[in-house]
């Protein structure tokens, strides 16, 4: 019987298909929703690519592997029960539940145990109804819209080419082929579509370094965003890191019938209330900690843990959005405007129906986003927009609290949307000043180097190669703890410490600084 339920397949090339094969020779009653796609092995299926079928209008998704034991791949069964509970956890965050996503590992002999279980699952779909997922695409860039517009929008034409920009960006600092002085000469000549103009423009950090250095006050962060949007209506040059996990999740959080599942598992000790006049808002932390603990054991979710336990010690209960969404920073710095703009809505109605008068939240991207880009695009949320280093600095500076110093030499590293693009660099080393009892930073007073990376829009050599020189320079000046302002940076760079080929070399023991305070501070 015709169904418009969609279940997306993807079965191992090995002892599954055998199986699946079976049933297609003897034309078993194999659930029509169900769309088979061939995979060489299950372990081949990474969380982006479960999710990217969820994305894109499945209502369930089934990945069928060999048995433990019988991988030809000798990990492809470990690798995929990760790859799927990592998902599966994920979307129960998102509200879209987990049992949308199962896994199975059958012998080439198990047809009917097969079929059983190909059964269950569709009907089990069939029971939860269609997801709350609606496919969405960017649009196309207005027929107005061409690079040279783009390029005269940013003023990009007053351009010297004095090359002063080339030379602070670390990205070529790091030794890649990469100048935003070539990027603009191209396209003002009218050569955006050549693919290494292409290429650029999605390779570009958008730290915001060489806005700092042009003479000419360029601001080719923006001209980048702009481009990546103008490119988004055709073929993008390269994918996204991590398979585009993130951009797909955020996009998936634009359907204003999924209803996000955040702030299940607080500890006991964290007070907080239905309705407050202060808000805090997570971010994606818990997203991350998520994604990357099986090899990088993040610990971004515990700077949301810690921005409450601050609020509690000077007396704010704040408010929490139980469906809250991602803020989409990454939709928008990765060229996808229009369904950035859709989720910015959505945020903007949350907020306003929680009454409350002001946000705060610990993460400079969604502090960015919320306070620069949502009026920049016309969302107007009616509320303040605080950093946490912000609130901190405020009450602190009011007295009676003092600190456990911090142990050893701190480097620190700046997160890019706080100290370049809103003007606080000053703001956490005031802070880091209270918690080393004024011991000098061993990396000086000017914003550090970008992690190298920014919206997932790519990781290659050179990004490492800087996160590398970060570290490096750290150790050699004394350095014994890397104090981060970004959850991004901490997982940057805690990537670029476990490089098997360095062992222990790169190894830092690594905080984020409001986790830092809400270890050492105490009432005087």
């Amino acid at each position: 019987m015709p169904t418009d339920f969609k279940i997306v397949l993807f079965l191992c090339n090995w002892g599954p298909h055998v199986a699946y094969q079976t049933l297609q020779d003897r034309r078993a009653d194999i659930p029509v929703e169900i769309k088979m796609v061939r995979i060489p092995c299950s372990g081949r299926i990474t969380k982006a690519l479960l999710f990217k079928a969820l994305e894109m209008g499945a209502d369930g998704v089934l990945l069928i592997g060999c048995q433990s034991g019988t991988c030809r791949y000798g990990t492809g069964t470990a690798a995929a029960l990760e790859n799927t509970e990592d998902t599966r956890q994920i979307m129960d965050l998102m509200g879209l539940g987990q049992e949308r996503l199962q896994l199975g590992n059958f012998l080439p002999d198990q047809s009917e145990a097969l079929l059983a279980f190909l059964q269950e699952f569709t009907q089990r779909v069939r029971d939860m109804g269609k997801s709350p997922i609606v496919p969405r695409t960017a649009a196309a860039p207005a027929a107005a819209e061409t690079p040279e517009t783009v390029a005269a929008s940013h003023d990009v034409f007053a351009c010297q080419d004095c090359g002063k920009c080339t030379s602070a960006c670390p990205l070529a600092l790091a030794g890649k082929s990469f100048s935003p002085r070539f990027v603009a000469a191209e396209i003002i000549a009218g050569r955006a579509q050549r693919p290494e103009v292409r290429a650029a423009v999605n390779a570009c950090l958008t730290c915001g370094t060489c806005y700092e250095r042009c003479p000419s006050a360029v601001n080719f962060p923006e001209f980048i965003k702009a481009m990546r949007h103008y490119y988004q209506g055709g073929e993008l040059t390269a994918a996204p890191a991590h398979g585009g996990f993130f951009q797909s999740m955020m996009r998936a959080m634009t359907a204003e019938t999924l209803v996000p599942r955040r702030w299940q598992a607080l500890p006991d000790n964290i007070r907080v209330r239905e309705k407050s006049p202060i808000l805090f808002f997570g971010g994606c932390a818990s997203y991350f900690d998520v994604f990357f603990r099986k090899f990088l054991n993040p610990q971004t979710e515990r700077i949301l843990e810690d921005s409450l336990r601050l609020l509690n010690f000077f007396d704010v209960e704040p408010a929490l959005l139980a469906d809250e969404r991602c803020c989409g920073h990454d939709l928008l710095w990765s060229g996808d405007r229009d369904n950035f703009l859709r989720l910015a809505a959505l945020n903007a109605k949350a907020l306003a129906a929680s009454g409350a008068e002001e946000l705060i939240t610990a993460c400079p991207e969604c502090y960015h986003t919320l306070s620069r880009e949502y009026p920049r695009y016309g969302v107007t949320l009616p509320l303040k927009i605080t950093h946490m280093h912000e609130f901190l600095e405020r009450e602190i500076a009011k007295g009676a609290v003092a600190f456990k110093p911090l142990e050893g030499k701190i480097a620190f590293q700046d997160a890019c949307r706080q100290s370049r693009f809103n003007d606080q660099a000053e703001l956490p080393r005031k802070l880091l000043q209270r918690l080393t009892n004024g011991t000098p930073l061993v990396d000086g007073g000017a914003p550090s180097v970008c992690c190298g990376n920014s919206a997932w829009t790519g990781c290659d050599a050179f990004s490492k190669r800087m996160q590398v020189q970060h570290i490096e320079k750290a150790k050699q000046a004394g350095g014994q703890m890397i104090v981060t302002a970004c959850p991004k940076c901490q997982i940057h760079l805690g990537c670029a410490m476990e490089d098997v080929m360095r062992g222990d070399e790169l190894k830092m023991e690594m905080m984020d600084l409001t986790s830092a305070i809400a270890k050492s501070i105490y009432w005087a």
